[in-house]
């Protein structure tokens, strides 16, 4: 097991490290955010369209580097721009999935997944998932408690195909994305919003929900990829001759 494990961190150590960043990162973003606004709350006012273009584009690339979380950039967006800019969020979600889609794959090389060879039972889960990756890439993006960028690196790596990550990615973003956005025009001060989006019982109700729908939609989804995987496996067993052993 230990070799095992050491064998792991010494093939896939790039892979890891990456997705513990992609975890880190973001809290030093939230925090580095606050901070700007906090003492330029008029930054994104009166921007001119090329500006506003130049807006969409860096939210982009930072929230495929997770350096801010999506649900920031949902309400300021939506405090800024209010719902004439919710089309560019869309695109700039679209974008930063995108990117870190391609990100995942220069990263790893398929080395992950090539370590997983030495587990069958886990490769052939791995397979069945891939069938079924339409709901699992709407099921992680509906959640707004699994970062962004993480289940982006995570989503390639598995192998889900890229037009369908991406077309999934910005579906199963908008129920929990819409949400924020519409926080974020309503509110009459942006900073106590982000320190504490989810304040009022509404705003628990919702998050209560988006994430108990997407807990118990993963794990159907996974439990019926186990059972498939399982069930795959004893059937080949069974076909083999006595001379195959």
């Amino acid at each position: 097991m230990f070799r095992l494990l050491r064998e792991l961190f010494q093939k896939n150590f790039s892979t890891l490290l990456t997705m513990f960043l992609l975890v880190a990162v973001p809290l030093l973003g939230s925090a580095s955010l606050l901070g700007v606004l906090a003492t330029h709350q008029e930054l994104l006012h009166h921007l001119s369209a090329g500006q506003v273009l130049l807006y969409f584009v860096v939210i982009a690339f930072t929230m495929a580097f997770a350096l801010t979380p999506t649900t920031f950039v949902a309400i300021v967006t939506g405090y800024y721009f209010g719902w004439a800019g919710l089309p560019g969020m869309v695109l700039a979600y679209a974008l930063a999935a995108a990117i870190g889609y391609e990100l995942a794959l220069r990263l790893d090389h398929g080395k992950l997944r090539h370590f997983l060879h030495l587990f069958p039972k886990a490769e052939a889960v791995l397979g069945e998932l891939q069938n079924q990756s339409w709901q699992l890439i709407l099921l992680t993006r509906l959640s707004p408690v699994l970062p962004f960028a993480l289940m982006t690196f995570v989503l390639a790596i598995v192998g889900v195909p890229r037009k369908r990550f991406l077309a999934a990615s910005v579906l199963g973003m908008l129920p929990r994305s819409l949400f924020f956005y519409w926080l974020g025009t309503e509110a009459s001060n942006v900073l106590a919003l982000l320190k504490d989006p989810d304040q009022g019982s509404l705003s628990k109700l919702v998050l209560v929900g988006l994430v108990a729908a997407s807990l118990f939609g993963l794990y159907y989804v996974f439990n019926k990829a186990l059972h498939r995987a399982l069930r795959s496996s004893a059937i080949e067993n069974s076909e083999k001759s006595p001379a195959d052993y």
